[in-house]
């Protein structure tokens, strides 16, 4: 069993993350889904009850759109508040030690913009080194993130076309999932 630490905060107005999400929950594989809008709108987290999540599962799937090159702040917030000194980390930490750590995120624009001379500049994965680094201090297994870009209506992209993309990326999510069990 996985489970999805669901990170957009506003599902209902999503395409790809929703599509995503619909495919997962159709899936056979057993997961929890903790969708943190939805329990913490007023961003009151509560990091026990998320901790004793996490320790229920092998893997851990971070579910979110990408925002201005990062997660969105809930999904931040919850990682300030949950991975605290002797629960990730520290002398009594290392809670999650050995559990696997896999992003997965959808990015708007196309991937033709990111790159050196693209209106982005940078390489999607350099903007996730943070997450990277976030799974090693942590001695969690960190898997190499699952992403696709042309998500964004605004960008050009059809409803069609971005549910086609986010179905095919939780086909290959799952297909992930079952190889980590």
């Amino acid at each position: 069993m996985a489970l999805i630490i669901l990170g957009h905060p506003n599902l209902e107005t999503s395409l790809a993350n929703k599509a995503i999400l619909e495919v997962l929950q159709k899936s056979e594989l057993e997961l929890e889904v903790r969708n943190l809008q939805q329990l913490y709108p007023d961003y009151q987290i509560d990091p026990k009850a998320e901790q004793e999540a996490l320790l229920r599962h092998q893997t851990i799937v971070f579910q979110y759109p990408v925002y201005w090159y990062n997660m969105p702040a809930i999904l931040k917030h919850w990682f300030d508040v949950v991975f605290e000194y002797q629960f990730a980390y520290g002398s009594q930490g290392y809670k999650l030690r050995g559990k696997n750590f896999v992003p997965s995120f959808t990015v708007g624009g196309p991937e033709s913009e990111y790159h050196t001379k693209g209106e982005h500049h940078f390489r999607v994965y350099e903007f996730w080194k943070n997450l990277e680094q976030t799974a090693y201090y942590a001695e969690m297994n960190y898997v190499e993130p699952m992403y696709f870009h042309g998500t964004s209506l605004n960008a050009g992209f059809t409803e069609l076309q971005i549910k086609e993309k986010a179905r095919h990326h939780a086909e290959r999510l799952i297909d992930k999932l079952r190889e980590l069990k």
